[in-house]
């Protein structure tokens, strides 16, 4: 069957097929693709060739219902003869001459328990997304199986579930870059705005809540800041705006329409019939702006979209790729979109495009793990809100010691810069929230536990030293910030006696 596969994907269908060859009946393959590459059509010719090499039933997993159903439409294209395993399946017949299945874990789960399925009979499992962890809990069930995982990013959301542990072996597709090179992909402008993130906390799964997020990305300052965005960088193209709480992306629906652009809001709550008239005026309108939340980042390809907009901060790498990945198809005339970055993503992870090395993503995650959650760390720190509205003219407040640490390690400088450094950052915030210097060494009290952390920071990155150390760095600190501070606020006053 000629399934006009581009070179790298037959390429690809070639390799996996040499792998199989030599395989055990339970190997198992991960196979990356970027968003974009094609990893369905790829996974349909692998699906077709099996069928036709080993004669043996193929059944593919996804986790929406909504993957399920396109998944089986493109199998049907390719002349795949397939029947989805949803929940109105109650028997399924033995001749229908359909050995090509879809499922959802849930669904499939379910139908093996009640007899449905035989899983003897069962030669591949093709798994869709396979970076989520709800697909390893029904591997065990195909023990003569050949496993197939397709994924843009072969990073697990859980660090106790690395990939490695369920995978044989990794096979890296062609790379963003050279998709774009190529003229697979359209080629993105990256707009970063710098954001303070310290009122962010991350929730047990390791990423920013729902609930500070809202807070920070509902307030006048980042809707204006949105808003300013947009229209400095998008104004009138096709945008997508991916936020991190429904309470964010009704608000922010309502910035665009109460300025005269055309705005919708869509959840994973919205209604099947309104969310497909909303994606059909999506698709339809000049300019139209989308403020969606957790629903636009699978299975959803629309390729007139200009703009992405990140108005949300993300530890997860796979999420990141993901929200990106929905503006970077290309079209005759389309070959390049925007991305705008309210949330530092890009400094947290990287360009989208920049190369990622894959093979040690997948080999040892653990060290993935532990930068992103140094900088989420870093990032969700926050001065309690009380202390905050002591420094109502510092627009800013945070000080990333990591950072600065690492500037001056490259920089050819002292470690101990990076107290220098923010001492005089402290310095500033006291004397320019006050008018007095008995105001101004009241507001040193104020920082007391931001001092504190800092230090504490700081020793993690000296490495091992003692508590007399760290305690006499905090000592320290507090006497050059009041000298300081005493000294810049006595020379104003005789500066204004002077006047």
């Amino acid at each position: 069957m000629d399934y006009n596969l581009y070179h790298y994907q037959e390429r690809d269908l070639n390799n996996i097929f040499d792998k199989l060859k030599d395989a055990e009946p339970n190997y198992r393959l991960l196979y990356q693709l970027p968003t974009g590459g094609g990893k369905t059509r790829v996974f349909s010719a692998i699906a077709d060739r099996f069928l036709k090499t080993y004669h043996k039933k193929v059944i593919v997993l996804t986790h929406r219902l909504e993957l399920c159903t396109q998944t089986s439409l493109t199998l049907k294209k390719l002349g795949i003869n397939n029947k989805v395993i949803n929940s109105t399946v109650k028997k399924i017949a033995r001749n229908t001459g359909q050995n090509c299945y879809v499922a959802m874990v849930e669904t499939l789960k379910n139908r093996i328990r009640d007899g449905l399925i035989r899983t003897e009979d069962i030669g591949l499992v093709i798994i869709d997304e396979a970076h989520h962890n709800s697909f390893q809990k029904l591997l065990s069930k195909f023990q003569h199986a050949r496993v197939i995982g397709v994924t843009a990013t072969p990073l697990s959301s859980d660090i106790n579930l690395p990939m490695r542990k369920f995978y044989n072996e990794l096979i890296t597709g062609e790379s963003i870059s050279d998709l774009i090179s190529q003229g697979y992909l359209a080629k993105p402008t990256n707009w970063r705005y710098d954001v303070e993130l310290n009122t962010l906390k991350t929730g047990i799964h390791g990423d920013f809540t729902v609930s500070t997020s809202d807070e920070l990305y509902s307030s006048p300052a980042m809707l204006d800041l949105l808003l300013h965005a947009y229209e400095a960088h998008s104004k009138n193209k096709k945008t997508l705006i991916f936020n991190n709480g429904i309470f964010t992306s009704r608000n922010v629906c309502k910035l665009f329409e109460d300025a005269g652009y055309p705005a919708r809001h869509l959840d994973n709550q919205t209604p099947l019939a309104e969310r497909l008239a909303i994606l059909k005026w999506f698709k339809q309108t000049k300019g139209a702006i989308l403020s969606s939340v957790s629903i636009l980042t699978t299975g959803f390809d629309e390729p007139t979209v200009q703009t992405v907009i990140l108005n949300r901060a993300t530890t997860s790498l796979t999420l990141y790729h993901q929200m990106i990945g929905r503006g970077s198809r290309r079209l005759p005339q389309k070959k390049t979109f925007s991305i705008i970055d309210l949330g530092n993503n890009t400094d947290r992870f990287g360009e989208w495009h920049a190369p990622v090395a894959w093979d040690e993503v997948f080999h040892h995650p653990e060290a993935f793990y532990e930068v992103f959650s140094a900088r989420a760390t870093q990032e969700a720190h926050s001065m309690p809100s009380d202390s905050r509205a002591k420094f109502p003219n510092s627009l800013e407040i945070a000080f990333d010691v990591q950072q600065a640490y690492d500037d001056a390690i490259a920089n050819g400088q002292k470690a101990k810069t990076v107290m220098r450094d923010s001492i005089k950052q402290h310095v500033h915030m006291c004397v320019e929230n006050a008018t007095s210097v008995t105001e101004a060494m009241e507001l040193t009290e104020e920082l007391q536990k931001e001092i504190v952390w800092r230090v504490k920071q700081y020793t993690k990155c000296l490495g091992k030293v003692t508590k007399n150390y760290r305690d006499w760095l905090i000592e320290d600190y507090n006497n050059k910030l009041k000298v300081l501070v005493q000294k810049i606020m006595q020379r104003r006053q005789v500066q204004k006696m002077a006047v």
